[in-house]
């Protein structure tokens, strides 16, 4: 066995950081394309092929390992598991596993996997003997207790086997999901998810590795589609896709030299209520960054003197602005830092903005207010679209639910959202959720932890503002996928991307900004 060469078709490719679009399927669908897959195939062909890719994958992330404990439970993900563990003891391993569940009630090829094990010498043992399992006695464990048929909490044994590999010291390497993980939300089944290092997802991608807990318990994620995704004749479509560069790098073509501002197009920034300037400012440096024409500031403080950091901001009263005919014209962005003065801006914002970004106390208030819901839906029927940024909360008060309903399934809270808005609606956080109204969502696949300081949400608004604002005729979901991408992957600029350790410091709004221009990608202007 050699290690996987990372974009060899046959073995494990990365998937992050995102170079391209991936889709995304969920259990129902991956469950389809298994059983395609396994009946175009000869008898464990499918679990071999599994097994070898596990296998190699662990060579490739851990060379120098010699040790290897095996936690593998009674079904496919297990024997998986027993595949690998026979494979890496050929290579002079010590493996060892552990098997967690009722072996009566194994399926066909993991009672195969198993006998093949055993054959090979394997040492297999019943459950979690702490003797047999010494949590410093390991290089490198794999996660192959619970896979993708997992949908509710884990039993006891279970519980108990994710425990033990939480806290052993060596890297997590996990089956197709971290047991314990929900692979179609990225929330928690039960009351903990084993924590990975890294995940080799089998067959498909599936959308919980990527938003809410799931990349806090995957780590890096890998595919291995065991050769067959493409051949399975079945025409099943995915539930989501993982987002990548393709819209930012449409989006930047570079600059024409009979281009002039003009050409660039027009944005108005209607933020920063007392006390909340910072929010404003940051939101229309962003814009200017992005590269929007003109931009225009009205303070909602009433403070309209110059940016002594960006004078070429051109600051307005809130009168000089709020012109019907002029905002039929203009991408507007609107809430960062808005207070409950944003509130009476709303319904001429509302009727008459060409194109419009609603962030932070604007959704506040629209989730307050049923008349300015009905005017926010409208605006798509009248040909004037919308992009909404909140976080959960703002999410959660806009659908009039908890903001925990909304974490426990990110994707279908975003949908409903779009559906009911009539909007794009960017849901941030952890693999920020994009979804249109009777489309499919995706996921943004950069950022971390860096941005989770205050006022990057100013600047996520601020750059598609000023983004859409050169693009009049792009849809506000291209623009919203391209900054999204962008914002986060501006959190990874620099770094290593070794997945070894958690970003420790954050990265400053007012920094971002310049971050932001940093990451664009090559050859884009």
């Amino acid at each position: 066995m050699t290690p996987p060469r990372p974009a060899d078709a046959t073995g494990s490719r990365p998937v992050l950081p995102s170079r391209q679009d991936w889709p995304l399927w969920q259990t129902a669908a991956s469950r389809q394309l298994e059983h395609a897959a396994l009946a175009q195939a000869a008898p464990q062909a499918l679990m071999a092929r599994a097994g070898l890719g596990l296998a190699r994958l662990a060579l490739a992330i851990a060379p120098r390992a010699r040790r290897v404990w095996v936690a593998a439970g009674p079904g496919n993900n297990g024997g998986d598991g027993m595949v690998a563990a026979r494979l890496l003891a050929a290579q002079g391993l010590a493996v060892r596993v552990s098997l967690v569940g009722d072996t009566q009630r194994m399926p066909a090829d993991a009672h195969w996997a198993l006998a093949a094990a055993r054959q090979a010498g394997v040492v297999i043992t019943p459950g979690l003997d702490g003797q047999s399992v010494p949590l410093a006695a390991s290089d490198l464990a794999i996660d192959a207790l619970l896979g993708l048929g997992a949908s509710r909490a884990p039993n006891a044994a279970m519980a108990e086997a994710i425990s033990r590999l939480n806290q052993q010291a060596a890297p997590v390497l996990a089956v197709d999901l971290p047991t314990g993980l929900c692979g179609d939300t990225g929330s928690l089944l039960g009351q903990n998810a084993v924590v990975a290092r890294h995940t080799l997802a089998l067959l498909t991608l599936k959308p919980g590795l990527f938003t809410g807990l799931g990349r806090d318990h995957a780590g890096r994620v890998w595919l291995d589609d065991l050769g067959v995704a493409a051949a399975t004749g079945l025409d099943i479509p995915a539930n989501a896709w993982l987002l990548g560069p393709e819209a930012l790098v449409a989006l930047l073509p570079g600059r024409a030299h009979a281009q002039h501002k003009g050409s660039f197009g027009d944005l108005l920034v209607l933020a920063g209520a007392p006390g909340m300037a910072g929010a404003a400012l940051l939101a229309a440096r962003a814009a200017l960054t992005a590269g929007a024409g003109r931009v225009y500031l009205a303070r909602l403080d009433g403070d309209n003197r110059p940016d002594p950091q960006r004078p070429e901001l051109m600051c307005r009263s809130l009168e000089s602005v709020l012109d019907a005919a002029w905002l039929a014209r203009a991408t507007v962005v609107c809430g960062c830092g808005g207070g409950d003065a944003v509130r009476v801006l709303l319904p001429a914002v509302l009727a008459s903005a060409a194109r419009l970004v609603l962030d932070a106390d604007a959704l506040n208030a629209v989730a307050g207010d049923s008349a300015l819901m009905t005017a926010l839906a409208a605006r798509a029927a009248a040909g004037r679209p919308s992009v909404l940024t909140p976080h959960p909360l703002e999410a959660a008060r806009l659908l009039g639910v908890a903001v925990s309903q909304v974490q426990a399934d990110r994707l279908r809270h975003a949908r409903r959202l779009a559906d009911q808005t009539q909007a794009t609606v960017v849901l941030k956080g952890s693999g920020t959720v994009i979804a249109v109204p009777g489309g499919l969502p995706r996921i943004n696949a950069t950022g971390n932890a860096r941005l989770g300081t205050a006022g990057s949400g100013d600047v996520l608004a601020g750059w598609l503002g000023g983004l859409w604002a050169q693009h009049a005729a792009s849809r506000g979901d291209t623009v919203a996928y391209a900054s999204v991408w962008l914002h986060g992957r501006a959190a990874e600029w620099g770094d290593d991307l070794s997945w070894a350790q958690p970003p420790r410091l954050p990265l400053r709004a007012a920094d971002l900004i310049d971050a932001m221009a940093q990451a664009l990608p090559s050859g884009s202007a």
